[in-house]
C-alpha cells in the first residue's frame, strides 16, 4: 500500500515561497520503483490538477501555470519529494497532495485516473 505524507503547507502573502514535503514508500519499494512522483493540487470549486512531476533519473515536468516558479525535487534517502514554490499567488491556494506516477514507455509521467489513495495533503493559502 502507497504511503503518503505531506507537510509544510502555511499561511503566506503574495510573492512570498514556501517548500513541501512529501514522505512515500515509494523509494523503498520495489514495486514502486519506475514510478515517478507527482505534486498535485486542489483549489475550492476546481478539479485536482497536477502540479509537476519528477522520474527516477530526475526528468521534471510542470504546469504551464508554474513554470518557473515551482522546483521539484527528490532525495531518495530520505524518501521524500519536494515543490519549492516561489513567487507565490493567490491562484496557488489550494490544498496539497503527492502520488506516484505511471512512467510511459515514452518517458513522460502521466497519472493513473483510477488513482484512489491519496494522502490528507497540505493546505497552501496565498493572501493578497
Amino acid at each position: 500500500q502507497v504511503e503518503l505524507k505531506e507537510s509544510g503547507g502555511d499561511s503566506v502573502q503574495s510573492g512570498g515561497s514556501l517548500t513541501l514535503s512529501c514522505k512515500t514508500n515509494k523509494y523503498t519499494d520495489s514495486r514502486l520503483s519506475r514510478y515517478c512522483m507527482g505534486w498535485f493540487r486542489q483549489a475550492p470549486g476546481n478539479e485536482r490538477e497536477g502540479v509537476a512531476s519528477i522520474a527516477p533519473d530526475d526528468f521534471t515536468t510542470y504546469a504551464d501555470s508554474v513554470k518557473g516558479r515551482f522546483t521539484i525535487s527528490q532525495d531518495k534517502a530520505k524518501s521524500t519529494v519536494y515543490l519549492q514554490m516561489n513567487s507565490l499567488k493567490e491562484d496557488d491556494t489550494a490544498i496539497y497532495y503527492c502520488a506516484p506516477v505511471p512512467r510511459l514507455r515514452t518517458g513522460w509521467c502521466f497519472p493513473d485516473p483510477d488513482f484512489d489513495d491519496w494522502g490528507q495533503g497540505t493546505q497552501v493559502t496565498v493572501s493578497q
